[in-house]
């Protein structure tokens, strides 16, 4: 391995396996390297301008560092927050982000993305900071993302938000927690019945 190959190695190893073209230009290495590595078989382009390092352990939800790194004011949400928590069956075929109201979608080729936009008092609360492979990944809350999958039921099924629930609760999570969330999204009426029904 040459001297800076190694350079690139460790600079990958710092960011956690994952860089994106800007901290690679940031930290001295030239955008014509990046595409020779990546042609060489040496890093992975995961996403337009995000590289993985092909040498280290293949990333955990690689998609959402992905898009994390490349729209960093987004919180997944829904089933792709369901999935994180491990709370549904369901495999998301999409990685589900939640971005400001009034925000215009970001442009981004892959991984497929499907964005919910959320008023500022709903995309503020219940957000967690989740470290995977280096990168801060935002993504709801259990609790939240209940609440959340209740309000958007129109657009993923209210059986997923029922199972939702239920593996939420089945995994100690908070029955006042789930009831405040619903408030906030205006979902407790629909969501109290189910509630009431799970011992």
């Amino acid at each position: 391995m040459s001297q800076t190959e190694f350079k690139e190695e460790e600079l990958f190893r710092q960011y956690g396996g994952t860089l994106r073209t800007q901290t690679a230009l940031n930290n001295g290495i030239h955008p014509r390297k990046l595409y020779q590595l990546r042609d060489a078989g040496k890093i992975i382009e995961i996403s337009r301008g995000v590289f993985q390092f092909a040498g280290f352990a293949e990333l955990n939800n690689s998609d959402l560092v992905a898009v994390s790194l490349r729209v960093p004011e987004a919180v997944v949400c829904l089933i792709s927050a369901l999935s994180f928590h491990e709370l549904t069956a369901e495999i998301p075929h999409e990685v589900y982000l939640a971005i400001p109201n009034g925000k215009e979608n970001p442009k981004i080729d892959f991984p497929p993305v499907r964005f919910f936009h959320f008023s500022e008092n709903t995309l503020s609360v219940g957000v967690e900071s989740h470290l995977v492979s280096g990168v801060n990944v935002k993504v709801f809350c259990p609790e939240k993302t209940v609440a959340d999958c209740f309000k958007f039921r129109n657009k993923i099924g209210i059986d997923v938000a029922v199972e939702g629930l239920k593996r939420c609760l089945s995994r100690s999570g908070s029955r006042a927690k789930i009831l405040e969330y619903a408030r906030l999204c205006r979902v407790e009426k629909i969501i109290s019945p189910y509630l009431q029904a799970i011992d």
